[in-house]
């Protein structure tokens, strides 16, 4: 691998050059830190055609083809998640930093695996959480932490739309490890970590299967953070509850909301909503977890999402399942509720 600098911007990989993949068009075009300099897919004419929007980067049709052929300092990886441990895995045994789509990994064993390698080879591995990166979550952060909505009794999540998931393969559980729960339920327990800290036990509730398909498509989630915090989840991608808000928190003091067009909180000793941002942007949360990683890797910044939060992410989403199958609340286990962060080189690791 070679060596990051500052003068120039980092030569990134990008594996995948499907849906999410497009979106890095514009969050690299934004930066001035990282350059994608080559893509990778298994159709090759997909990837041809994405690496022609990133200028003058290279495509190849497989990510192995692109490690024989290309020396990059990181790598971005966009492909379904049972496909995340075998590619992440490849490029840290090449000493490559690795930023890696939601969920890190289908199952713990995996990530843990992923983590491990990462470990050995001194390089950074993260995961893509845009949420924690979008400024009206990380002012809501600061509200709760300034302690002027008291102490926090409950955290509220939805992520719920109307999405025709047939033909997707978000709904093949052999290539995306579930369905709604593990699609965009990551995010959510990502969400409520950033905000309770780690989860100590989960149950996972489905709901009709409206879509005919092999996986869940609505389900509600419920959970108490090792605080004793208690907290549910919505999820679905066969409902709207039509909310102008993702998130809600509620104090002994007072709530807070951040929205999809703006955000604010109240206190219980104010009738008024106090504005506190404009909303969600999703490239520049995008932009915000690629700009962390180019930083990390230039050993300017500590990773925001550090390898045992994508671990803790994956480990809720195991139990949650293991949850549907037995109709009741299960532990998450000690090792998968977010280690401290461990001490991993950026900068000049190779």
């Amino acid at each position: 691998m070679s060596t990051p600098t500052h003068d120039r911007p980092l030569p990134l990989a990008l594996v995948g050059a499907g849906r999410i993949a497009q979106s890095y068009v514009d969050v690299v075009a934004a930066s001035d830190c990282v350059e994608v300099v080559a893509v990778a897919d298994v159709d090759e004419a997909a990837a041809a055609r994405l690496a022609r929007r990133f200028g003058e980067a290279r495509s190849f049709g497989s990510h192995r083809e692109l490690l024989d052929a290309v020396d990059p300092v990181g790598v971005v990886i966009a492909t379904p998640p049972a496909t995340h441990g075998d590619i992440a895995l490849a490029f840290l045994s090449r000493g490559v930093h690795v930023l890696c789509e939601k969920p890190l990994a289908v199952d713990v064993a995996t990530a843990q695996r992923m983590i491990r390698a990462a470990d050995e080879a001194g390089v950074l591995l993260t995961m893509a959480a845009k949420f924690r990166f979008a400024q009206d979550v990380t002012r809501a952060r600061h509200i709760v932490e300034s302690g002027i909505l008291g102490d926090l009794m409950l955290f509220e999540n939805a992520f719920t739309s109307r999405v025709d998931m047939s033909g997707r393969w978000n709904a093949d559980p052999r290539i995306a490890g579930g369905g709604v729960l593990i699609d965009n339920g990551t995010h959510s327990v990502d969400i409520a970590r950033f905000f309770l800290g780690p989860i100590g036990e989960v149950m996972a509730v489905e709901g009709k299967r409206t879509q005919q398909l092999d996986v869940e498509d609505t389900v509600r989630v419920f959970l108490r953070s090792v605080d004793g915090v208690i907290g549910s989840i919505d999820l679905s991608w066969s409902m709207d509850k039509s909310l102008d808000h993702y998130v809600s928190i509620f104090g002994t003091e007072g709530e807070i909301r951040v929205g999809w067009k703006g955000s604010s909180f109240r206190q219980v000793a104010s009738p008024e909503w106090v504005s506190f941002g404009t909303g969600y942007d999703k490239v520049e949360a995008m932009g915000g977890a690629v700009r962390n990683f180019c930083h990390a890797i230039l050993g300017e910044e500590p990773l925001l999402i550090t390898a045992d939060d994508a671990l803790a992410s994956v480990g809720v989403i195991e139990q949650a399942y293991a949850s549907l199958a037995a109709d009741h609340w299960v532990p998450v286990p000690a090792a998968a509720t977010g280690a401290p962060a461990r001490q991993v080189r950026g900068g000049s690791a190779a």
